[in-house]
């Protein structure tokens, strides 16, 4: 349907996530925030996908809250905090959290403005790709707000604690070049897109559970002490020697040839 919010294609492994409400520059509104949560959990549990891309339909990725659309429906607020007993995260929080518990690679690709609530779902990704022009800002200061989303795990993952303090008081806008500098933006491209969909295609081709097995590693290490980060990465590679995907990638390289690695199990994708 075109006047889906959100639209999610699949080819060879990779999902590509759309926030398609163009004519808002992409603003969330409830249904942006139920669109996006729901093709994020149907992501989590989907075996046969290897990597995801997030880009925004447009000319922006997102460029935050749509106030005139919660200002008309004020009992949104209730469902926007909602928290489910066995999640971290309330539904406002969900859109950018969500993609750190799929447990594939994802690559948000910014263009355009990306304000607020949507730089804090692009926050969520693990990779980010930015043109030089895109325009990057925690933003919420602006409206006598705090970032509310997730931007106090997410930002603090990737900038120190003083940069993420300017950035949150003063609500300035940085450019993609900028946001690379202070470690915001992963690569700056001139074609985000075709960048981040290139990349998850050569994540793709890679043996699915040791992929998988790196983002577990990586997200789960840093709560960890010394000693618990090293025996998750031992648990974590017992497992993998000796399997299936793992053995292929040997012989592949020994053959010289393509590996064709199989798709996690449906149980291992939950």
């Amino acid at each position: 349907m075109t006047d889906e919010r959100v639209l999610t294609d699949f080819a060879d492994g990779v999902a590509h996530v759309r926030l398609n409400r163009p004519d808002k520059r992409n603003g969330l509104d409830l249904a942006m925030f139920e669109g996006l949560v729901a093709a994020g959990e149907a992501l989590r549990t989907r075996s046969d996908v290897r990597a995801v891309v997030l880009s925004g339909e447009g000319k922006a990725f997102c460029a935050g809250l749509d106030f005139k659309a919660f200002m008309a429906a004020p009992q949104v607020k209730e469902k926007l905090l909602e928290r489910p007993a066995d999640r971290p995260a309330n539904l406002a929080q969900a859109v950018g959290w969500i993609w750190r518990e799929v447990p594939v690679p994802v690559i948000a690709a910014i263009h355009g403005p990306c304000f607020g609530g949507g730089l804090q779902i692009a926050l969520g990704a693990d990779l980010r790709y930015a043109t030089p022009d895109a325009q990057l800002s925690v933003m919420e200061i602006r409206y006598g707000l705090v970032p509310d989303m997730g931007a106090s795990k997410t930002l603090l993952d990737l900038v120190p604690l003083d940069v993420a303090k300017e950035l949150t008081f003063t609500g300035r806008v940085l450019s993609g070049e900028e946001a690379k500098a202070l470690g915001l933006v992963t690569r700056v491209e001139a074609d985000p897109l075709a960048a981040a969909l290139e990349t998850a295609k050569t994540i793709a081709s890679k043996s699915p559970h040791a992929i998988r097995a790196g983002k577990a590693l990586y997200e789960q290490a840093p709560s960890l002490d010394v000693r618990a980060a090293f025996e998750l990465e031992t648990e974590l590679q017992v497992a993998l020697l000796g399997s299936p995907n793992q053995l292929e990638a040997v012989m592949a390289s020994m053959q010289k040839r393509a590996p064709r690695f199989a798709d996690v199990e449906s149980d291992a994708a939950e």
